[in-house]
This record gives C-alpha cells, sequence and structure tokens, in this order.
C-alpha cells in the first residue's frame, strides 16, 4: 500500500455476491412463488398413494374432511342457522329474480343446487349460499341493453343461465389457474363505492314497484330513474306507495332492534318472511290486486327443471353472455371471498381463496346447467348464519332442504305476495350496502382512497354499474402504475445515540452528515421509473448542494438499496448513469445494503466493478463510518481520497 493510501477494511462488512443458478432453478422458484404461495402441494410429499388419494380429496372437496367427525351437537347448531337463513333466502331470492329481470322462481331454483355444490367443496363454515342484489344489477343492466326480457323473455333466460355458465367457468379457472391475485386489483375502496353505488341504483330502482308503476326505464342511472319516475306521477298508486312504505318501515325497525340487541337476530331475518306472509294475506283478503297492487302471479311447482340445452353459444348473444358472465363472476367472487375471509377471521380459521374460486365457479356452472343464475355468499346472508351459530357448511344443506319442500308444496302460495313488499325487501337490503362509514374512515387515512371510491360511487350512480366498475379499476390500476413509475425516493439522517438512519421529513431529530448525501429507494428498480429516477437523484445532488452553500462540500452519495427487491437493465443502465454524473462531480458513489438479486445483477453486468466492490456496504452505518472515516483522514493528512483500498 503506497504513502498516502487509506484502508477501509475495518468498516467494510463486505456484500457478498450470491452463487450463479441455473436459468430454470430460478424460473422455477419465481414462478412457484407466483402462482404457489402457499406451497398446497407440500402435504402431500412423503405420503402414501392411497394417502395422497385421500388429501387430494379433502382439498377439492372439504366435505370428506369434516363429515367424518360430524356430530349431533353440531347438526343441532347447523339445523337452526339452516332454517334461519331459508327463512330469509325464499323472499330475497324471489326478489332479487325479479330484480335482474327473470321469473321468480329462478331464485328460489338459485337456493336448492348451489348452495348443495357448495357445501361439499367450499371451505368457509360461515358462507351461506345465494342471489345477491349487485350480481342481479349487473346481469338486469347488461343483458337487458341487448335483450328484452319482455318482448324475447326466453331467449334472456337463455342468455342469462350462459353468463352464468361464462362466470362459473371463469370463477373455476382463475382458481385451478391460481390467478386469484387478480381479483386483488378490486381494492377496498374500490368494493365500497361500487357497493354503494350498486345499492343506490337498486333502491331507485324499487320505485317502479313501490309506486306501482306499470312501465319503467331499463336505464340505472340517477337521472334516467328520477325521469322516469316524474313523467308519470299521474300513474302512481298511492295503495302500493302506503303499502310498500310500511313493509319498509317494519324491516328497517326490526333490523335496528337485531343490532341493538345481537341475540335477537332472528327477528330481523324472520322478517322479511314475516312481511311476505302479511303482504299475501292483506292481499288476499282485501282483494289488493283488483285496486292497483301488482302480485307475483303463478309460480311453477316441481324442482329445477335442466336448462343443458339452454345454453346459447351462438352470436351475436355468446359476446354479451361472456362480457357479462366475467363482470359478473369477478363482483361476485370478490364479495364472497371477502365475506368469507371476515367470518373466518372471526373464528379463527383459514381458508383458501383459490380453493373458494374453484368452488364458487363449480357451483355456478353446474347451477347454469340446473336453472339457476349467478350465486355468490352474500353478507347478509352469510351475517344471519353465522348469528344463528352455524358450526359447517351443513346449514346450507339445510336451507337447500327447506327450499325444496317449498318448491315442492308451498309455491302456491306466493300467488298473491305484492310486488310492492318484494320492492321493501331489496330496499332495506340495499341500504345496509352504503358504508357511509367505511368511506368517511378513508377520508381520514388515504385520501386517495377515497377518491377511489367516490369514482366507483359517482360512476355506477350518474353512469351504469360498468361505467362505475371500470372508472373504479381504472384509478386503482393508475395509482398501482404511479406508484412504480414515481417511486419515493427520501433523504436519511442519523439519530443521536444510535446506528440507525430514518428520514429526515419524518424524524426532527435525524441528522444529515456533513459531506455525506445518503438517499432511500423505496421500490424495485424498472424501466418504468430508472429515467425518473436518475433524474431525481441528480435533482437531490443539486439541492442538497445548494443547501450547503460551499460551507462543506458534498463529497459522497450513499444509495440505500435495502427497499430494492428487485432490478432490471434498464435500472443497471441508471445506475451507471448516476455513477458517471457523480464522478464528473467529483462525488464517490457509494451502494448500502443491496439484495441478492441486485448484487447479481450489479456483477454480471460489470456495474458492481466500476463502482467498486469496496464500496458496497452492508448497512447505512457501515457506509457513514467509512465516508465520515475517510473524509477526516483525507483532510487531516492531506491524503488523497482517490487512493483508497
Amino acid at each position: 500500500m503506497g504513502n498516502g493510501d487509506v484502508t477501509l477494511s475495518e468498516f467494510a462488512r463486505r456484500v457478498p455476491v450470491p452463487p450463479a443458478r441455473p436459468f430454470l432453478d430460478t424460473f422455477r422458484a419465481n414462478l412457484k412463488e407466483t402462482f404457489f404461495p402457499d406451497d398446497p402441494l407440500r402435504q402431500f410429499r412423503d405420503q402414501t398413494v392411497p394417502r395422497k388419494f385421500m388429501l387430494g380429496l379433502k382439498y377439492f372437496l372439504p366435505i370428506f374432511d369434516w363429515a367424518p367427525t360430524y356430530s349431533v351437537s353440531l347438526f343441532k347448531s347447523d339445523l337452526i342457522a339452516g332454517i334461519t337463513i331459508a327463512s330469509l333466502a325464499i323472499p330475497q331470492g324471489i326478489s332479487y329474480a325479479k330484480l335482474a329481470n327473470l321469473p321468480p322462481v329462478l331464485g328460489l331454483y338459485s337456493s336448492f343446487v348451489p348452495p348443495l355444490v357448495y357445501a361439499m367443496m367450499g371451505s368457509s363454515r360461515d358462507l351461506a349460499v345465494g342471489t345477491v342484489a349487485v350480481a342481479s344489477l349487473l346481469i338486469s343492466s347488461m343483458l337487458g341493453k341487448e335483450i328484452s326480457p319482455v318482448q324475447d323473455p326466453a331467449l334472456y333466460l337463455h342468455v342469462a343461465f350462459t353468463a352464468t355458465f361464462f362466470a362459473g367457468l371463469f370463477q373455476a379457472s382463475l382458481g385451478l389457474l391460481r390467478l386469484g391475485f387478480i381479483v386483488d386489483f378490486l381494492s377496498h375502496a374500490t368494493i365500497v363505492g361500487f357497493m354503494g353505488g350498486a345499492a343506490t341504483v337498486v333502491c331507485l330502482q324499487q320505485l317502479k314497484g313501490m309506486l306501482g308503476l306499470q312501465h319503467f326505464t331499463t336505464a340505472t342511472d340517477l337521472v334516467s330513474v328520477l325521469q322516469s319516475v316524474f313523467s308519470q306521477v299521474h300513474q302512481w298508486r298511492w295503495e302500493s306507495a302506503v303499502l310498500g312504505c310500511c313493509f319498509l318501515f317494519f324491516l328497517l325497525v326490526t333490523r335496528f332492534f337485531s343490532k341493538r340487541r345481537p341475540k335477537f337476530f332472528w327477528v330481523s331475518a324472520a322478517a322479511p318472511l314475516t312481511s311476505v306472509i302479511l303482504g299475501s294475506l292483506l292481499v288476499y283478503l282485501t282483494h289488493a290486486e283488483n285496486h292497483g297492487v301488482q302480485v307475483i302471479g303463478h309460480l311453477k311447482k316441481g324442482l329445477n327443471p335442466p336448462s343443458a340445452t339452454s345454453l346459447t353459444f351462438m352470436p351475436p348473444y355468446i359476446m354479451v353472455a361472456l362480457k357479462t358472465g366475467i363482470i359478473t363472476g369477478i363482483i361476485a367472487l370478490a364479495e364472497g371471498i371477502a365475506v368469507g375471509r371476515s367470518f373466518a377471521m372471526f373464528k379463527n380459521y383459514h381458508i383458501d381463496g383459490n380453493k373458494e374460486m374453484i368452488a364458487f365457479g363449480t357451483m355456478n356452472m353446474v347451477g347454469s346447467l340446473t336453472s339457476c343464475y349467478l350465486t355468490t355468499g352474500p353478507f347478509s346472508r352469510s351475517a344471519v348464519n353465522y348469528n344463528a351459530g352455524c358450526k359447517t357448511a351443513m346449514s346450507n344443506v339445510i336451507m337447500s332442504v327447506a327450499v325444496m319442500i317449498t318448491l315442492l308444496f308451498l309455491t302456491p302460495l306466493f300467488h298473491y305476495t305484492p310486488l310492492v313488499v318484494l320492492s321493501s325487501i331489496i330496499i332495506s337490503a340495499m341500504l345496509g350496502l352504503i358504508d357511509y362509514e367505511s368511506a368517511i374512515h378513508l377520508w381520514h387515512v388515504d385520501k386517495v382512497d377515497f377518491c377511489v371510491c367516490v369514482g366507483a360511487y359517482l360512476g355506477v350512480v350518474f353512469g351504469s354499474v360498468e361505467i362505475g366498475l371500470v372508472i373504479a379499476v381504472s384509478i386503482s390500476v393508475m395509482r398501482v402504475l404511479l406508484f412504480v413509475a414515481r417511486p419515493r425516493t427520501t433523504v436519511l439522517g442519523s439519530i443521536p445515540n444510535s446506528m440507525a438512519y430514518r428520514r429526515v421529513d419524518q424524524y426532527p431529530a435525524a441528522q444529515s452528515v456533513p459531506g455525506v448525501l445518503i438517499l432511500g429507494i423505496d421500490a424495485p428498480i424498472y424501466f418504468a421509473n430508472a429515467s425518473y429516477l436518475r433524474e431525481r437523484i441528480s435533482r437531490w445532488i443539486d439541492e442538497e448542494t445548494e443547501r450547503t452553500n460551499g460551507e462543506t462540500s458534498l463529497q459522497y452519495l450513499i444509495l440505500d438499496l435495502g427497499a430494492v427487491g428487485s432490478i432490471d437493465t434498464s435500472g443497471i443502465g441508471m445506475l451507471e448513469e448516476v455513477k458517471k454524473i457523480v464522478d464528473r462531480s467529483g462525488i464517490k458513489l457509494v451502494l448500502a445494503n443491496p439484495g441478492s438479486e441486485v448484487m447479481k445483477k450489479l456483477d454480471s453486468s460489470k456495474v458492481l466493478e466500476a463502482i467498486g466492490h469496496e464500496w458496497i456496504f452492508l448497512t447505512v452505518a457501515d457506509a457513514v463510518a467509512s465516508c465520515d472515516f475517510m473524509l477526516h483522514t483525507c483532510k487531516s493528512n492531506g491524503a488523497s481520497c482517490e487512493n483508497v483500498v
């Protein structure tokens, strides 16, 4: 070592370059981490063939996991829960089928077959399967634009079955291909805004039934609905309005009472069926159907007829069925999985999102072949199931049996059920989906998420359900892209009496190191953000030079790469350019805490050699100590800081 040379060995806890791995091994590991983060095959290792078969059977049919240990005490709990949710499912099923412009009996069909399939394949103990208002509204609005349910009801019904089949196929494919992360693009803020907007639109649509109107707009936006309502003032039926308001008041009061006293949950659960019974009796005794009160009319008796031959795969209707199926399938998945995970968290058990997708997809495909339309796990019904004390998915089987009995023997009793009661049931259920408390919480916590929520809500209310969904997803995706393209870079400072270095804008006590600029990069470095990072780092250097105003010249630039999990060739090129920029300014580039992938690519691209391996440090503290040592040594000895070993 020549005279004037300075060693950094006492500070340098070296960052090793990981050994090279074959490309196929790396690709396989990344593929596994992307699609199999839960490693579902680990349970099959070191098992005999019969044991592997049973584990596989339990994986795809969880009923074989809990059925062998099922007991009478569990059945008693599930029996109560099943009967309770059946009392809610029957009136809701009829109501939501009317909302979708489908025959009311389809709501009962859809509460019979799909729950049986889910009981065998679903992993949630608390999810109660059935039709939902938002999916029903989507089917009505999207199919109604292409096919009139009044002029061509048979074709409309067939395309609805086909859309349900495509929804199930899409859901099952996501689960089998381990692509469930796609649903994660529907953020919490998106769902809150979309559900609130859809609930508002559904409530507005019920003004037709509440006011006894014969003709109504097929559009779902606020302006069209209000225009349709107020252009027919002379056709409003006061009998329907009074009856509807009375039943709506009854439903809201029972729900409020059950919320205040949770042990009386059954009061609000039984209220819809009670309303149907009371409304039917009232119409029957007073002959209100002759005075402007519309009734359901004849409901076909019997179990689900097969509908496999009704599926329509011919143009031009296959495209509208495919589009409707994919959109409704995503919404149904998002709602069902979110509800299932919520109740699983309450009871401290785990549900597999990909298995749930397979279960939802299978039950909708089977449902489309048995005269059912789209089903999922609605929150209201699942909450009643949870509060009723369900223990397993057997509660869905009991609900199906109750619906089966209704289909076989009790459908004539619904002949006199007034449509206004169904509208009241729907409005009561939808008011619970307008989650203004979550919107307020979003405003206080994250203004951008609040904008996503409001964008989804306004898009649905003033545009259409599809427009609201597109707006919400677009804003969410744009936000993700913005995070990638404009990653945060921050100046770090030393926390007194510690080895920690933190953001100076967050920690007032953090102190800058004279002659050293420490920058933290909080994201992977890709082609999308490489140019921005180069320009931002250059600006940080200029700002630091101006701030010091010649008091202490900037000698070292330390980049903390601890949050940089990966880097591509554009990122490597960016670091090369930064190296040239700082070299021209007489500043030394120092890297701290680079990850294994970053080190491998720096080494293979020769950038590591250009920077100098001795200027790569394990921690920011090591890097600062080395730079500080060099500054003091060079100043005291007059040595050139270029001669470093």
